[in-house]
């Protein structure tokens, strides 16, 4: 039997979602579910951070980053940060 993580977002992240364009919050929630959401590795999908944020994991869709916190220990990956590219590290 495979372990496999869950798909949770944070308050702030969903606040991000409800003020972002329905087409693009609707194309970020689908490849997140699709790729993130019952799998068995999310790090196949990302990018580890280095630094300041090297605890988090950085998702790329289109022109947009998505900053996640993977909890091996609880199995859920944790999605705390949604922004276009060029401001999601300020």
């Amino acid at each position: 039997m495979n372990l496999v993580y869950r798909l949770i977002y944070d308050t702030a992240a969903l606040k991000i979602l409800k003020k972002m364009d329905k087409q693009v919050a609707a194309r970020i929630t689908l490849w997140l579910h699709e790729r993130l959401d019952n799998c068995v590795n999310p790090r196949l999908w990302g990018k580890a951070l280095n630094g300041n944020l090297g605890e988090f994991w950085r998702y790329r869709i289109g022109n947009y980053r998505v900053l996640c916190k993977i909890e091996d220990h609880k199995l859920k990956v944790l999605v705390l940060e949604l922004d276009y590219r060029k401001d999601i590290y300020d």
